[in-house]
This record gives structure tokens, C-alpha cells and sequence, in this order.
């Protein structure tokens, strides 16, 4: 998954897995998170970090599965602190984490359809750099968006 070195630009290796218990321990006595994620264990809650740094998790994302309705809700998304804004070292965290959510929903046959209920002052964000479209409430994402996601964030280009 194409992290960047923000400095340097170069690729990082990075992984998108499951949270599990433990990750749970360590997300609620980290500074690096605002939300409470225990609240979203009823949810498929999944985590980015580096694969040379496993016990430092970069960002996390809860999703919904809605087979009835043939999507996935990106219920939260987060990045960790020290990868916001202007001081960030580590660049595409956010990007890889809704890429990952859109290839899960091609994964379950739902056309990559993949939706969220942004904060007003983010809706623009997701519509310009994820090319979400706006449906009522929600923003989504599907088929060739979807697919320009993933090719975006996950596929690895080799230097």
C-alpha cells in the first residue's frame, strides 16, 4: 500500500488488518486517537500500520455491512495525531483505509459501493479527493470510483 515518507516520498510497507483485543488496550491509553473505538466493536473495525512498526497503529476505520442494501458504511474513520495536517510524517493513511473499504465491497459483490455520513466541513474533502458523490446524507462511492481508489492506494508500485 503506497504510504509516503512525507520527507523523503518513498513508499512505505504497510498493512490493513482486523483490530483485535489488544489493539483495543493500546488505542484507549494512546494520545493518537480522539474517538472511543471500543464503542465501535460491534463493527468491523480495521487498522493501518507500517509492517516494520506492527505495534504502532497510524489509523483506524470502522465499517457496517449492509447486504440488504449492497454496501459497506464507513461508519468512523481516524487517523492518528501525529499524521494530521502540515506536521503529518507519514502521507495516504486515510486514502489506503477508504481504498481498503471500497475493495471489501467488491469482495462481498456489492460493486464497490461504499458509503459515509461525513462532518459538514469534510463533505468537500471526500468529494474532491475520493471522488464520493453525495446521496441525500450520504456520500458514496462505487464501480470505476471505487476502482480508481484501490488502484490509487493499494496497488503497490515497486521503485
Amino acid at each position: 500500500m503506497p504510504l509516503q515518507d512525507k520527507k523523503s516520498g518513498k513508499a512505505l510497507h504497510s498493512a490493513i488488518e482486523g483490530v483485535v483485543s489488544s489493539d483495543y488496550i493500546w488505542i484507549g491509553k494512546s494520545k493518537e486517537f480522539n474517538f472511543d473505538w471500543g464503542l465501535e466493536r460491534s463493527n468491523e473495525v480495521y487498522k493501518i500500520f507500517l509492517v516494520d512498526k506492527d505495534d504502532e497503529i497510524l489509523g483506524l476505520m470502522s465499517l457496517i455491512d449492509y447486504p440488504g442494501e449492497y454496501r459497506i458504511h464507513l461508519n468512523l474513520i481516524e487517523v492518528g495525531k501525529s499524521n494530521r495536517g502540515k506536521s503529518k510524517s507519514v502521507e495516504n493513511i486515510a486514502g489506503c483505509l477508504i481504498a481498503f473499504a471500497c475493495h471489501i465491497a467488491f469482495d462481498r459483490d456489492y460493486f464497490g459501493f461504499v458509503s459515509l455520513q461525513p462532518k459538514t466541513q469534510l463533505m468537500e474533502l471526500y468529494q474532491e479527493k475520493y471522488s464520493f458523490r453525495q446521496y441525500g446524507r450520504l456520500l458514496a462511492v462505487e464501480q470505476e470510483s471505487s476502482k480508481a481508489l484501490i488502484d490509487k492506494y493499494l496497488n503497490d508500485e515497486e521503485e
